[in-house]
């Protein structure tokens, strides 16, 4: 099993590690950061030098509530980034909604477009299906962030999500995507509950159905703090367990802030035998 990227062709019989890049002054756990173009490449390179697979650059907050910024000020905040991101040697992949800026980007040698809408935006597929390898992940949410918690009611959110993501992925095989340029990502937090993310977490192995790698993010979301009472900054147990929690139900992709503990906590589980038989399995 493998993710086509415009650059790579990613192994995925081991789970592999998306660093997150918020280039944002408002994101939920580390807005304002890395909101400079300075800091957002260090932490770049830090997050290479810790052994990331994949750097997930994004200049517009997705945080409950958050409202969508301009093109140009997205422009502004990814475009250097990602110019110095693509000298790294990892994985790149630009965290937006916006289809003008998946093809500039796609032009400087993006490999990967992760698409909180599954290319929803008139145009997102036809750039996607223009380009010959670049890789995509679908993540599926109800509304936009500003009205995605009004949202999250389902009669059975496993079924529902699985069914919208297999729509997604109809349009873009309809369009001429190839099977293996696709990842799926269930959304976690985006226009679920608590109850709704757990779910999902629990029956993660049904999504598999669909034949396509699954990315999940739990890294210091909301669900983790009403389950153990702590902040963003106080999440790295929580965020550990169930990055470790999804990767055993199924995932091949985990996205995180925290590269280093994580890429240590899998090795452990490798080390033990664990990724062999979760595989094994799939």
């Amino acid at each position: 099993m493998f993710w086509q990227t415009t650059r790579h062709r990613l192994d995925l019989t081991k789970p592999k590690v998306m660093g997150i890049v918020n280039v944002t002054p408002d994101s939920f756990s580390d807005g304002g950061s890395f909101a400079s173009t300075k800091a957002a490449i260090e932490h770049c390179r830090r997050l290479v030098d810790e052994g990331v697979d994949i750097l997930d650059i994004g200049g517009e907050s997705s945080r409950p509530g958050a409202l969508p910024v301009s093109l140009e000020t997205e422009r502004h905040r990814v475009l250097p980034v990602l110019e110095a991101a693509l000298t790294m040697g990892c994985a790149v992949s630009l965290d937006t909604t916006k289809p003008t800026l998946m093809a500039e980007a796609l032009s400087m040698g993006l490999d990967i477009v992760n698409d909180i809408n599954s290319l929803s935006a008139p145009g997102a597929v036809e750039i996607v299906a223009a380009h010959a390898d670049c890789g995509v992940c679908l993540m599926h949410m109800r509304g936009n962030p500003a009205s995605m918690q009004a949202l999250a009611v389902y009669d059975d959110v496993v079924v529902e999500v699985t069914n919208a993501l297999a729509s997604r992925v109809a349009a873009l095989r309809t369009a001429g995507v190839r099977s293996q340029r696709i990842v799926l990502d269930p959304g976690i937090g985006f226009g679920k509950s608590v109850e709704h993310n757990l779910d999902l977490l629990r029956r993660q192995r049904e999504l598999l159905c669909l034949g396509f790698p699954l990315l999940t993010g739990w890294s210091r979301k909301s669900t983790l703090g009403a389950i153990t009472g702590r902040d963003t900054d106080g999440r790295l147990a929580a965020s550990l367990s169930a990055a470790l929690a999804s990767v055993l139900n199924g995932a091949s992709i985990v996205r995180v802030h925290d590269v280093a503990a994580t890429v240590d906590a899998l090795k452990i589980l490798s080390a033990a035998g664990f990724l062999a038989a979760k595989f094994n399995s799939s």
